[in-house]
């Protein structure tokens, strides 16, 4: 049951959780909690199928996928940083109104409900990667990827290099921790909160041209069918950190790999569905539990 193969498709089903974890961590270094990834992941994997169907060019629908992310991340900008709204309660209407557009959006523009696909829709291509290809086991496992999961990989490092070695990062730092003090030296605290917040729109963006034209090569209404809200929690779990946002997503991974395997065995989909949601609770009454156990250590309630 654990086999090459098993890590491999863990490592496409992180891909999306991935680039939106990334995106929230990036919010929240700038101090603001983002959990509208659900709803603008969903708008990216619209906006790829979209552009694709359009251009017969995959690349076309990942170009659209990360210009929708950004254009619908700004409702989440301008709420909470010019208007000052509360990021949750925007949060909570944004993924909300992803829905209802979505499937609004999938009658009018391909005249059909609940799903499209396409033959001659354009999915991204996995990569064999010369040489590491014909290496046992590990060939298997990091070979043949779509483009998008290894630049995702390579975005942890330098998202890594950007918030702890360039000045930029350190700066959007103390915009997150000490906003007044950021301010006081000059900083404009709401123009950082903006890019961050844009930024990560393209990077769910990404996410979503990855589920909608690299895991699979169709539109669902509601495909994401949580990977946002798990995203959040990869957040939490790796404490805003890459490195530790990508174990997270990496867990989280396995799980959903791990349900496909169940499935495949001949246990009830809904139950192995359910595995990566599993996967989540228990590691936040893990985290729950450290969290609680470090304040007795120190003395705090």
């Amino acid at each position: 049951m654990i086999d090459a193969a098993l890590f491999s498709s863990a490592l496409g089903a992180l891909t999306p959780i991935l680039f939106a974890a990334l995106a929230g961590a990036l919010c929240q270094r700038a101090g603001v909690f983002n959990i509208s990834l659900e709803g603008t992941m969903l708008v990216g994997c619209f906006a790829a199928v979209a552009g694709s169907w359009h251009t017969g060019s995959a690349w076309a629908g990942v170009v659209a996928a990360m210009l929708a992310g950004t254009a619908y991340s700004l409702i989440l900008a301008i709420g909470t940083v010019t208007f000052g709204g509360d990021p949750i309660v925007l949060g909570v209407a944004v993924n909300l109104l992803a829905v209802g557009l979505t499937s609004f959006l999938i009658r009018t523009v391909f005249g059909t409900r609940g799903t499209f696909s396409d033959p001659a829709l354009a999915g991204l291509e996995p990569v064999d990667i010369p040489g590491l290809d014909r290496v046992p086991f590990l060939g298997d496992v990091l070979s043949g990827h779509t483009l998008l999961g290894y630049v995702s990989w390579l975005a942890v490092a330098g998202l890594a290099v950007l918030l702890y070695r360039h000045p930029w990062g350190l700066r959007l730092r103390g915009v997150g921790e000490r906003p007044e003090a950021a301010a006081s030296l000059g900083v404009s605290v709401g123009r950082y909160r903006y890019g961050v917040i844009l930024a990560g729109g393209a990077l769910c963006g990404l996410a979503g041209a990855q589920l909608a034209l690299g895991n699979v090569t169709l539109f669902s209404e509601n495909m994401t069918a949580g990977r946002g809200w798990i995203a959040v929690v990869a957040v939490l779990l790796g404490r805003a950190l890459p490195v530790g946002v990508l174990a997270a997503a990496v867990l989280f991974g396995l799980a959903e790999a791990f349900g496909f395997r169940l499935q495949g065995i001949g246990l009830p989909q809904q139950a192995t569905d359910a595995a990566p949601y599993v996967v989540t609770l228990l590691a936040l009454f893990a985290s729950s539990g450290r969290l609680r156990s470090r304040r007795l250590m120190r003395g705090s309630p």
